[in-house]
This record gives structure tokens, C-alpha cells and sequence, in this order.
């Protein structure tokens, strides 16, 4: 059987013309199309899986559920023969009623998007969502950043390495524990990452040479440092002019458990510290600014701090 009496056949049915007209702006789950008509499960899918076959209808699946809308590809005779039951449909006594129920359930979509932002308002960025997290914000950051030469000084096992890797052209992740290295290392070999290169060495004389890097990171290492102005000092010494320097660490605080229980020489840095040793290094467009406050005790704030060579 061809193509136009397939359709002509699955159009030929004042049912089928109704589900036609009401998928002509949304696409629909078989339950919302119950609703809408009044009509049983079985008979909608039945008329949905003619309508299917004939190439007039489309459908995609989220979940348990499939919603149906027009066919995107359908030929320009398939499209005019929907188009003209759409015409007729709406000559029916059912499309006014059909059309106010639509309208109904559209609606009630909607409002259930409004009451769900409307709750977490004010609390949106402490509640879970799928989807959304710092990892995937850290990849579309990414996207921004030209491909740079970086040095990720106190990576740990290359976390935020990792993450630099996949976008820049190279990346230098420097750490003082020969075990996070070696861990490092074996996971960026495992992962593809010939572009990252972990060495061994302290934060005070990093293994980089001098004028080599265009970015050096300090992410929660610095109060790890034995000697923090010299690790900035070092920092200066192995970016190339024009070069950028940035900081995240800790604002000072009064936990002295942090020594213990996180291994942490220091204690945070007030903001006039980081900004006299940027400074004096030989920094400029030094900035400095809070970015994060947690909400347990003991409350936490994260300082962000750059600067260019």
C-alpha cells in the first residue's frame, strides 16, 4: 500500500482526527490524552499505533512515559493531509471542549514547574537537582578558557587537574606527597590524559620552569604551604608575563581541629595578607573577594584571589 492511502486510510476515522488536531501544537503522553477526550487507554494507543504507521506521528520516551506529537519528517503530502484533518477536526463538536482540556493540562504543567521553584526559592542552590552540579558547572567553565599551559600546584590526586586536562593544552599538577602523585598519575594514564603530567615537589620551589606556565592554581594549598609568601613568590617565578595567578583558600578562622583533622598549617589568611604577598611577589590587578560561606559549623568561608605577572 502506498505512502498517501496509508494516510488517507489512518486519517479516516473521526477519533484519529481528533488526537491529530489536539498534537497540532503539543506533543502528548497517552495519559494526558485520556484526560483531555475521555476515552480509554487501549482505544487512544490503538488509534496512536495506526496513526504511527502511516508515518503521521512521531514519539519519544521519558521515563515509563511516550509522548506523541506530528511527524517532524514527514513528506509535504503526509504534512497538507494532516493539515486538512486538522481543518475538518475542528468543524467537530468535540474540538472546543478537546481544546479547553488541553489547555487545562498544558497549564497544569506548568504550575507544577512554578510550585516546585516557588518552594526551593531561596534555597535553590542548597537543594538537590538533578543534573546540577559543580563538576558539570566546572566543565561549561571550561569551555570559556583559551587552550593554556597550567600549573596546579597542591593537586592532590589531580581532581581539578582532571578537569583542567580535558580542555587545556597542558597541565603541570604539583603535589608533596609521592603517594598522591603516583595515584594521580596512574589515573590520568587510565583516563587518556597525555596532556597532564604529574611531578613530585614542594610548593615553595615547584619543578617548573621559570616563564613556562600562563596559569598557576592554588585551590585549598596554600594553607598546606610551610612557607605561603614563597610559594606565591614561586607561583610569579614560573608564569610567563602576562600570566594569571589564582587562589582559592580559606578566610582565617579559629578551628584548631582543621591541624588535626585536615592536616592544615595554617589557619586561612585574611585578605590583607594574600594581598601584601601578591603584592610584593610583584603582582598587579590583584582581587580578592569572598565566594563561598558553608552553613555548618564551623561555617567555613572560601576566599578567591588573582592576579596577573
Amino acid at each position: 500500500m502506498s505512502s498517501t492511502l496509508k494516510s488517507l486510510r489512518a486519517l479516516a476515522d473521526p477519533t484519529r482526527l481528533r488526537i491529530v488536531a489536539l498534537l497540532e501544537r503539543e506533543a502528548l503522553s497517552v495519559n494526558e490524552l485520556q484526560e483531555i477526550t475521555r476515552m480509554g487507554q487501549s482505544r487512544i494507543s490503538t488509534h496512536l499505533g495506526l496513526l504511527q504507521e502511516a508515518g503521521l506521528l512521531q514519539s519519544r520516551r521519558e521515563g515509563k512515559r511516550a509522548f506523541y506529537k506530528w511527524h517532524e519528517n514527514a513528506d509535504s503530502t503526509a504534512r497538507e493531509f494532516i493539515e486538512l484533518a486538522v481543518r475538518g477536526a475542528k468543524e467537530e463538536s468535540h474540538y472546543a471542549g478537546d481544546q479547553l482540556n488541553l489547555k487545562r493540562v498544558v497549564a497544569r504543567r506548568e504550575q507544577q514547574a512554578h510550585v516546585y521553584f516557588n518552594q526551593v526559592a531561596g534555597r535553590f542552590d542548597r537543594s538537590y537537582g538533578p543534573g546540577r552540579s559543580w563538576q558539570a558547572f566546572g566543565h561549561l567553565l571550561l569551555r570559556i578558557l583559551p587552550p593554556l599551559v597550567v600549573a596546579d600546584l597542591g593537586s592532590g590526586e589531580g581532581l581539578l587537574s582532571e578537569l583542567l586536562a580535558r580542555r587545556c593544552k597542558k597541565v603541570i599538577a604539583v603535589d608533596n606527597s609521592e603517594k598522591m602523585v603516583k595515584f594521580g598519575a596512574a589515573k590520568a594514564k587510565k583516563n587518556g590524559l597525555k596532556n597532564l603530567e604529574f611531578r613530585h615537589g614542594d610548593l615553595q620551589s615547584p619543578p617548573v620552569e621559570s616563564a613556562s606556565v600562563d596559569l598557576v592554581i592554588l585551590s585549598q594549598a596554600l594553607h598546606h604551604a610551610e612557607e605561603p609568601a614563597q610559594t606565591i613568590v614561586a607561583a610569579h617565578r614560573i608564569l610567563k608575563p602576562g600570566g594569571q595567578v589564582m587562589i582559592l583558600d580559606l578566610l582565617r578562622h579559629n578551628f584548631e581541629q582543621a591541624r588535626e583533622l585536615y592536616g592544615d598549617r595554617w589557619l586561612g589568611f585574611a585578605e590583607s595578607d594574600l594581598y601584601h604577598w601578591l603584592e610584593t611577589a610583584g603582582f598587579k590587578k590583584i582581587e580578592i573577594s569572598a565566594v563561598a560561606s558553608e552553613e555548618q559549623p564551623p561555617h567555613f568561608q572560601t576566599l578567591l584571589a588573582s592576579a596577573m605577572k
